[in-house]
């Protein structure tokens, strides 16, 4: 049987190995508790399903790519309010199945494949980044991080930026939880758009904080985000990762030229999805009560590697505790694995992820702190 031959060359997705293995444990019997992968269990709050029952039609048809209105005007107004930028629903938005697949896609109505476009990334990273970018036929150009694991517009290399057609960031960035601050999101923008390269960035965690609300890519961009693309997602705001519920807003010509393909794809979402959408960007109660309790998930999981000594980097937003471990990391996930708790080692997540073990803030609160203290117990063995 004939594959296409990227398929072979990225290999097997390791937060799924890492899932089936948690499984496999759980199958036998075992107490497991699982922080590889970024799926928490607080239950959605219940005016959000309420909204999509109430929204299923008697005969279903199929949804239009622009989404509905009122899911674009909803998130029309948590931008002003979150980040107080004003976009306009009628062209610079539209509402995707979850982000992953608005980031998979972006290459491929952005680059070209066949004229040797490149498009840069993080790494560590969140690997879509780079399975988008080869499957649409481009370059892909990882630029190492370390130190506090932030990417900056004197990061990519001088010789680069004449290939480059798209530079990918992450903040709140996944897997460190490492912060974009104002200047250097000011710095990207100038530096792509004098260089004509589109700046997406990734903010699918910008309501998860435990400090000051992380800034946006979009307050650079003002007025018109000018070469510029967000992606947001309901997954961890509103606890609504099995809806598949995403926004996309930016620079009005790029969002018509990912509506253009999205024509052809078939992904727009269900318009009761957008429904239940609609009322979580309406309502920003519910966001702050499920910040309060990661932030209360953060302090008990990292509790133990403060005390021990250990390394936390970033680790200051997002979803994530972003730890140094001692030797290699596998054998650090191994040994934790041991006794029933499940990290992701971070070479997982690329280059520069040698040494960390990445921790999901996923289980409940009570699971943390169950976790917190095997950690006490395993870390003066590693």
């Amino acid at each position: 049987m004939r594959r296409n031959p990227v398929l072979d060359e990225l290999g097997a997705y390791v937060i799924a190995d890492l899932q089936a293995l948690a499984r496999d444990m759980r199958e036998r019997g075992e107490r497991v508790i699982d922080f590889s992968i970024g799926d928490p269990r607080e239950p959605t709050p219940p005016f959000i399903p309420a909204a999509m029952k109430a929204a299923v039609p008697a005969v279903s048809q199929y949804p239009t790519v622009s989404g509905i209105a009122a899911v674009r005007e909803a998130f029309a107004g948590y931008l002003l309010r979150r980040f107080g930028v004003v976009a306009d629903p009628a062209t610079q938005m539209f509402p995707t199945s979850g982000s992953k697949e608005a980031i998979f896609t972006t290459p491929f109505a952005l680059v070209d494949g066949r004229g040797g476009d490149a498009v840069a990334f993080g790494t560590p990273g969140y690997p879509v980044y780079e399975r988008g970018t080869r499957f649409a036929g481009a370059e892909a150009l990882g630029i190492p991080l370390s130190g506090d694991f932030v990417l900056r517009a004197a990061d990519v290399p001088d010789g680069a930026w004449e290939r480059l057609r798209l530079l990918w960031i992450c903040t709140p960035h996944n897997p460190t939880g490492s912060v974009t601050g104002r200047d250097d999101l000011d710095a990207l923008v100038e530096a792509c758009r004098r260089h004509d390269v589109v700046l997406a960035s990734d903010e699918c965690y910008a309501d998860l904080y435990d400090g000051a609300p992380p800034p946006s890519v979009l307050q650079a961009a003002e007025p018109g985000f000018e070469g510029t693309l967000a992606y947001y997602s309901l997954s961890k705001r509103s606890g609504m990762t099995g809806y598949r519920s995403g926004m996309v807003v930016g620079d009005a010509s790029l969002v018509a030229a990912l509506k253009q393909l999205r024509n052809s794809v078939g992904v727009a979402p269900a318009e009761y999805v957008q429904a239940a959408a609609a009322a979580a960007w309406a309502d920003d109660e519910h966001a702050g009560e499920r910040r309060r309790v990661f932030a209360a998930k953060r302090a008990a999981l990292r509790a133990p590697f403060d005390e021990a000594g250990f390394e936390v980097v970033g680790s200051e937003a997002g979803l994530y505790l972003w730890v140094r471990v001692p030797g290699d990391e596998h054998a650090a996930a191994k040994r934790l694995l041991a006794d029933g708790v499940v990290a992701s080692p971070g070479s997982a997540f690329g280059a520069g992820g040698e040494g960390y073990l990445r921790f999901a803030l996923v289980p409940t609160l009570e699971e943390c702190g169950e976790a917190a203290e095997v950690l006490r117990a395993c870390l003066t063995e590693m």
